[in-house]
């Protein structure tokens, strides 16, 4: 039982310092591409890094492409060229995806995208906020959310509304790195957590 938990103890460990690294090289790429992008391009990229990123998180057989040994610098930075193309991606954001091949950080595209979508929204001020509900949230009610949000953050939100069945009532705000959980599932995850640390 010791042993166990030493090594779930050494494998959270493991798990938080590969995050804390993944976290810092992204942000420091992100502001290398950033500093080299002009206002007209910044969207662009943004919006082409983040579906690339989530291209790789959601397709396996992307994932392998990029990752695997079996494909040669050239056939990767053809396939991720390709896609950005696909997505709007400008030249300069298209160069910055053949450094990724070269020096071997195509696994970070996820975090970088996210990482430069918040240096994006640091130079604009605005806040970017994703709010979940089990249904629709009709527009005015949308409406009043964004303003709430506006006024308690003391600065311009970009908010996004997602429906997800499986939150079955209320809502979940997300900012960053915060979560404000009143979702029914929110609550039964937390009860599950209480009840099987006893």
């Amino acid at each position: 039982m010791r042993a166990t938990k030493v090594f779930l103890c050494v494998k959270n460990i493991s798990e938080r310092t590969v995050f804390v690294i993944k976290t810092a090289v992204a942000r420091r790429y992100a502001q290398a591409l950033f500093e080299l992008l002009d206002e007209s391009s910044v969207e662009r990229t943004r919006i082409a890094l983040m579906g690339l990123g989530q291209a790789i998180k959601d397709s396996d057989e992307l994932r392998h492409v990029v990752a695997s040994p079996a494909f040669g610098a050239e056939d990767k930075i053809a396939v991720l060229v390709e896609l950005g193309s696909r997505l709007g991606c400008p030249p300069v954001g298209k160069a910055f995806l053949e450094q990724l091949v070269k020096k071997n950080r195509v696994g970070f595209l996820p975090e970088i995208a996210e990482a430069l979508t918040k240096l994006a929204d640091e130079a604009k001020g605005t806040q970017p906020v994703t709010v979940f509900s089990a249904t629709a949230i009709p527009p005015d009610e949308q409406e009043q959310i964004s303003n709430r949000l506006r006024t308690i953050l003391k600065r311009q939100v970009d908010v996004t509304f997602h429906t997800d069945v499986r939150y079955l009532a209320g809502m979940q705000i997300r900012l960053g790195s915060t979560v404000v959980d009143s979702t029914v599932l929110g609550r039964l995850h937390a009860m599950q957590s209480v009840l099987t640390k006893e």
